[in-house]
């Protein structure tokens, strides 16, 4: 099984001394080190701007609405694995899907 960590050089990881420096000497195991914020490497922003647009044009009445919605949003981009790989191909980072 391979595995892929992304890691920011702030942190526990880029500290000498802890665990994180014998990381990149798992041969199995790819790390790729970013500067501290880079969003347009993140597979997540494009789930939270996708999630984002989905709600946009929505007038939920409550808190409790808007967190329903967004769960039930959520649950249905779970399920559409296509789409998952997208947010993934997006950041350039991974050439093949996972």
């Amino acid at each position: 099984m391979d595995g892929i960590v992304r890691a920011s050089r702030a942190g526990p990881l880029a500290k000498k001394g802890r665990s994180g420096h014998r990381i990149g000497k798992r041969p199995w195991l790819t790390v790729f080190r970013f500067p501290t914020y880079t969003p347009d490497l993140n597979p997540a922003e494009g789930v939270w701007a996708h999630l984002k647009k989905s709600l946009g044009n929505l007038a939920p009445c409550s808190i409790d609405g808007l967190a329903g919605l967004a769960r039930t949003r959520l649950k249905r981009m779970q399920y559409r694995p296509d789409l998952l790989d997208g947010f993934i191909a997006e950041t350039g980072l991974i050439t093949t899907p996972p």
